[in-house]
């Protein structure tokens, strides 16, 4: 029994772990059927985004790479939550996550 459970949870520490982006996964689910959310993916253009989430509430110039990174802030139920959008140098969305641009940024800068 106790096996089965280490099997399970081993792994999943694991990725938690090594990701880059520490993110509450109860934010993916909460904001889980925000356009933004479900609909941008990676390769996307900055049009298209604008299209799906409107005017950004900021726009900056990346530090960590070249590019944008785009500010929004999500509402559900009273709850506000921000959330990026980044492209690299040709325009293309190459991230997204449940972080302000700044501290995506942080996060890079920590990783090296």
């Amino acid at each position: 029994m106790y096996k089965r459970a280490i099997y399970a949870i081993v792994p999943a520490v694991l990725l938690i772990g090594c990701s880059g982006n520490v993110q509450n996964p109860v934010d993916r689910i909460t904001f889980r059927d925000e356009p933004l959310v479900r609909d941008v993916e990676t390769g996307m253009s900055q049009a298209q985004v604008l299209a799906i989430g409107g005017e950004p509430s900021n726009a900056s110039a990346r530090k960590s790479a070249p590019g944008l990174c785009h500010d929004y802030i999500l509402n559900r139920d009273g709850k506000q939550q921000p959330y990026y959008v980044s492209f690299d140098a040709s325009g293309r969305v190459d991230g997204q996550g449940f972080l302000t641009c700044t501290q995506l940024e942080e996060n890079q800068r920590d990783l090296r």
